[in-house]
């Protein structure tokens, strides 16, 4: 992407949303909450939001600077560099993790006997393609698919309703272990997965047409992406129950599977599959965008579309080596909640909130 392309509002609004789907629509969060892992999710958004707040409060302080930019002005060029280059294996690693978990679905529900190579190589080679046609043409994408996405929501929940699979005494006991139970599994685990995640959005909102309209759109995209969340994993939770959601490697696809409407609708798989599909799609590219924003400005390079090759490839080699099976990848994606996203999500845009307060006190 050339970097000089402009987005407006409503495109930032269709790609937050997709973003913070992404895989979280599909894979089980909130597991220790058992039937109050919806719960968790709304009681994590407040503090989603809050962090968005700080990273907007970042962008109109330096607005014409993307994340890398801003960490070397406040922390320096000798320490700010190195920094910002660790970002840049953050998003890659993460943009990895993100087509593993596609690969992996598609190959477990659809396509058994298909290489994994080929099906991450086909849709990594439809990012670098995006990548490569630009910010706007990625971003406007993101608005036709957000209502491609909504509409096959809307059908796949009015088909669950009608099926009478769904179940109200399956969210009971309502709190599951209790309060702390489901106050422990928002914080950290979901607010970090998905909503701190969005600092990868550090590297695109200097690209907005209106720099006021990053505050009131963010909010509004994180509002309407968390209570679809919910909503989407209360209905997982009230067809499965809390045992079969909490072992079910994707609840979402188990849950569709048990539609059957007068022994003639069923067999909607396929919803679930474009569903994913479209959420790791734009949110791998949202983070293999980040990656090529960073490095480019890292190394002054001047039309960042040409890190689009270089950063897919490397996503991809990582997605195949990462893990030698899935279960060893969802073992690492519980470090990763753990240990990385933490420190690159929260303590060091935390740091540099705090930092260029304190230096904006005494400079005055």
């Amino acid at each position: 992407m050339s970097g000089k392309g402009n987005i407006s509002s409503g495109h930032l609004f269709a790609t937050m949303i997709l973003f913070e789907f992404g895989t979280a629509l599909v894979v089980p969060i909130g597991l220790t909450a058992e039937q109050g892992s919806w719960l968790a999710i709304l009681m994590a958004l407040p503090g989603g939001i809050l962090l968005f707040l700080v990273f907007d409060y970042l962008f109109r302080q330096y607005p014409k600077l993307i994340l890398s930019g801003y960490i070397r002005a406040i922390v320096g060029r000798y320490l700010g560099w190195p920094i910002s280059l660790l970002y840049v294996a953050f998003f890659i690693y993460i943009a990895a993790r993100n087509l593993r978990e596609a690969g992996d679905l598609l190959v477990t529900t659809a396509y058994d006997q298909t290489p994994i190579l080929l099906i991450h190589a086909v849709m990594i080679t439809a990012v670098i393609y995006t990548l490569y046609k630009g910010l706007e043409v990625f971003c406007r994408l993101g608005q036709i698919y957000l209502l491609i996405i909504i509409g096959l929501g809307f059908l796949g929940n009015v088909f669950i309703l009608f099926s009478g699979a769904v179940d109200l005494r399956n969210l009971l006991p309502l709190l599951g272990k209790g309060w702390k139970s489901v106050l422990l599994t928002a914080y950290p685990n979901i607010f970090l997965f998905p909503f701190a995640e969005l600092v990868c959005f550090c590297t695109i909102l200097p690209h907005l047409n209106t720099i006021e309209s990053a505050r009131k759109t963010g909010v509004a995209a994180m509002i309407i992406a968390g209570f679809l969340l919910s909503m989407t994993h209360a209905i997982e939770l009230m067809v499965l129950g809390g045992n079969v959601y909490a072992r079910s490697t994707f609840p979402l696809f188990t849950t569709i599977s048990l539609v059957n409407i007068a022994h003639f609708l069923q067999r909607l798989d396929a919803i679930v599959i474009l569903t994913l599909i479209i959420g790791v799609f734009f949110k791998m590219s949202i983070y293999c965008y980040a990656a090529m924003a960073v490095a480019a400005d890292l190394f002054h390079i001047e039309d960042l579309r040409k890190m689009a090759y270089p950063i897919g490839i490397i996503v991809l080699f990582i997605s195949i080596f990462s893990a030698l099976s899935y279960p060893e990848h969802v073992e690492e994606g519980m470090a990763s909640i753990k240990f990385i996203l933490p420190v690159f999500a929260f303590l060091i845009p935390m740091s540099l909130f705090i930092i260029h307060l304190i230096r904006k006190r005494f400079s005055h």
